[in-house]
């Protein structure tokens, strides 16, 4: 069965990883893109720049996947849901918890799929990572997150406002493996989050977290000021072993200094092979543990002032 996609929103995550994904898998057709900057891919029959002409004039779309930024995405999936299309979200899922669950519970009245998706999750060391630490005790874990803003999010002014997440839109990616991998839930027991002078959302972070015993080392370290070679590497040390390290995002996984796992990574396309078997099951999957490490951090964290930051800072 071919299942029409709608893609809304059309920048960058949508260009390099949707777009792609979408044309390779032989089950998924893109039927209909929606940007408000009117961007029109070859292989869309229909193109709109607002996304509820898409949703009133294509009778024939099953679902749509929701690239915006966060902050608008709630509204855009509560219509495609009473249009009756399937959604998926790209991450991360909305502005808000509360946003989060009302989609969840939409879905469920309208008995359509809503689909959460944490793409970092979707590499395979980070699936033999889970099955290595099962029923073991952590004593350490480092998250090391640290990327250039303006290599990954050149000009986009919405991720530095008030519900952008600034720093946390890639580190949500992190705490998205944490959450799969770490045999018992973890919590945000500290935060300290930079903010710079002109802006509204943090360029950086620094969490202690506990799965509850006050005897163990669990933080994580996020940064946008890096530059030269990107860090996304996981560290974590258990009672009696094993010690893993997952690099390259997940990619890559070492167990007690051995490489087990070394791919490239294939993330969107595991997405949708995914959503494939959520619509024929006709079942949504809601993560929101990521998100709430999210929102607790911003609940909990101290505030720390740095200097502005400008996207071409002067020569």
């Amino acid at each position: 069965m071919v299942h029409r996609i709608g893609i809304i929103g059309f920048g960058k995550i949508a260009q390099d990883q949707h777009l792609p994904a979408i044309r390779a898998n032989p089950n998924l057709e893109l039927t209909a893109v929606a940007s408000q900057r009117g961007l029109k891919p070859d292989e869309a029959r229909h193109t709109f720049t607002d996304y509820r002409e898409m949703l009133r004039e294509v009778t024939d779309l099953d679902a749509v996947a929701i690239c915006t930024p966060p902050q608008v995405r709630h509204l855009i999936a509560r219509d495609a849901l009473e249009a009756g299309k399937h959604v998926l979200l790209e991450k991360p899922p909305a502005a808000t918890l509360s946003e989060l669950e009302d989609l969840r519970r939409l879905a469920n009245e309208m008995r359509k799929v809503v689909f959460t998706t944490w793409h970092a999750q979707y590499n395979r060391g980070v699936d033999v990572a889970r099955d290595a630490l099962a029923g073991r005790t952590v004593r350490r874990l480092l998250v090391t997150w640290k990327e250039d803003v303006r290599h990954w999010h050149p000009g986009q002014q919405w991720i530095w406002e008030a519900g952008g997440f600034g720093v946390f839109d890639p580190g949500i990616n992190a705490l998205s493996i944490v959450t799969k991998i770490m045999p018992t839930p973890v919590f945000i027991r500290q935060a300290d989050l930079a903010f710079p002078a002109n802006r509204d959302a943090p360029i950086a972070a620094d969490l202690r977290l506990s799965t509850g015993p006050e005897d163990t080392d669990l933080q994580a370290v996020f940064d946008w000021r890096q530059t030269g070679p990107q860090t996304w590497d996981i560290e974590v040390d258990c009672v009696g072993g094993p010690l893993l390290k997952l690099s390259h995002g997940g990619s890559r996984l070492e167990i007690d200094g051995s490489l087990v796992v070394e791919e490239e990574s294939e993330e969107y396309p595991a997405i949708y092979r995914r959503f494939e078997t959520l619509l024929a099951e006709g079942r949504s999957e809601v993560d929101d543990a990521p998100f709430r490490l999210v929102a607790d951090a911003f609940m909990l964290g101290r505030r720390i002032q740095v200097e502005a930051f400008e996207d071409n800072p002067p020569h």
